[in-house]
């Protein structure tokens, strides 16, 4: 294994360009460019795809470690892999100062580590399962997009890491912390904001920054008193999930996840499409999509997964679910769909396999430990990471076949990343580069 050698040390602009040149990237072809990956979905390969990735089954502190490099602060957003560079964030654990860092995917140096906002007074978090930098960043060739929530968003140029516009203008009282990571749809940055005073959905002109769209959420609040005021501003009207956009008969949609209803959107102008009520609140998951179904994870309170139509107006609660489950459910690691199987885990480490079509429990496994970060698929495999540094392996399959268990010095709240046949991995602590050295 081999540690980085620059693991506090900043290369001074001026030296960048001819840094990078000299960085050719050695890793095979892939990219990873948003939280949970190409597709949005958890998914190393395509649906349908034979191609093997050839990220490791097994490694240890010691073993399939390529490198290994100390991330400062705190922050628990996935890291985005494009063209030999990974992107994340990071925040001082009381949330005065925002960094982004770039990472080289080769040798594990941090190349940049730079302060983009700063807070005075930000809102204490009371919720360990979240940091100041939780949200992930999106990349594309040329330009990373990096966000915090109110506290500010960013976009860089990733060959010159000039900054190129900011934004912190942007009204939402967390509570608990910014959750919901960015989506890039065409020329549009989509952020999702859903706080304790207000719920809504901006677009950004992703070259200037600037305001093209504004949505509000629609959602029915039964928290009120007789005035018609809200009986609590805490975490009922709140929310933490990412949007996932899909196609539908040949138009886009936007799945997303609010405090009290899930909807569709059109990710173009921000008009809402369809809505289902729930009871729930604080939902983290991202949806995952197929078969013309949206699954969706509601949140807190009542913890549904919900299959949805996709095809309605309106409010479609009393329409167009397909069906639903309370069973052992998660309120924060997004789910797998793999063909016609979904795979979950909750929490508390209950594993489940359903049928997509029909909501029909396969089988069901508890492997224990506490779990925040999103089930990972590749090579036919599912992995699971735990808040205390352990990795279940097993297989995507109608019966439950444990392959390996791995286990790293600290915790997993991030969830991974994918690259040829690289795994990143961030830990509370460090960031890992895990590749077979066979």
């Amino acid at each position: 294994m081999k540690k980085s050698t620059l693991l506090s040390y900043t290369i001074p602009k001026q030296y960048l360009t001819a840094f990078l040149i000299l960085l050719v990237p050695t890793m095979a072809a892939g990219d990873w460019p948003e939280f949970r990956g190409p597709w949005g979905n958890g998914r190393a390969s395509a649906s349908g795809s034979v191609k093997s990735s050839g990220i490791p089954l097994s490694w240890s502190e010691t073993e399939n470690v390529k490198w290994k490099t100390s991330i400062p602060h705190k922050g628990w957003s996935t890291p985005v892999v494009m063209n030999g560079q990974i992107w994340l964030t990071t925040a001082t654990v009381k949330g005065h100062d925002f960094f982004v860092i770039c990472v080289d995917a080769n040798s594990g140096a941090i190349v940049l580590n730079e302060k983009l906002f700063h807070s005075d007074n930000p809102e204490p978090l009371g919720n360990p399962l979240n940091s100041y930098a939780s949200p992930s960043p999106v990349i594309e060739s040329g330009r990373v997009y990096v966000h915090f929530g109110s506290y500010g968003t960013a976009c860089l140029n990733t060959k010159t890491f000039e900054v190129l516009w900011k934004r912190s203008d942007l009204p939402c009282r967390h509570l608990r912390g910014p959750g919901s990571s960015l989506v890039l749809f065409e020329d549009l940055l989509i952020l999702t904001m859903d706080g304790v005073d207000v719920q809504y959905l901006i677009a950004l002109d992703k070259t200037t920054g600037q305001t093209v769209w504004k949505t509000d959420r629609t959602a029915e609040w039964d928290d009120l008193d007789a005035d018609g005021k809200p009986k609590d501003e805490g975490d009922l009207r709140k929310a933490y999930s990412t949007p996932l956009l899909i196609d539908v008969d040949g138009n886009k949609q936007m799945l997303s996840v609010g405090a009290k209803a899930v909807y569709g959107y059109d990710p173009a102008d921000g008009r809402e499409i369809w809505k289902v009520h729930t009871p729930a609140y604080s939902g983290a998951s991202r949806p995952v999509y197929g078969h013309g179904t949206a699954y969706i994870i509601s949140g807190f309170g009542t913890t549904e997964l919900l299959a949805v139509r996709v095809d309605g107006s309106g409010d479609v609660t009393d329409t167009n679910i397909v069906w639903k489950t309370e069973k052992s459910m998660p309120r924060t690691p997004s789910p797998l769909l793999i063909d016609d199987l979904l795979f979950t885990i909750n929490d508390s480490g209950i594993t489940m396999c359903l049928e997509a079509l029909t909501g029909r429990q396969v089988w069901e496994q508890r492997i224990r430990g506490n779990y925040a970060a999103s089930l990972l698929y590749a090579d036919g495999r599912i992995y699971c990471f735990d808040w205390d540094g352990k990795t279940t392996v097993f297989r995507a399959a109608r019966h439950y076949e444990l392959l390996a268990t791995n286990k790293l010095d600290s915790g997993f709240m991030a969830s991974a990343a994918v690259s040829g046949k690289s795994l990143f991995l961030r830990t509370k602590t460090h960031l890992y580069r895990i590749e077979s050295s066979r």
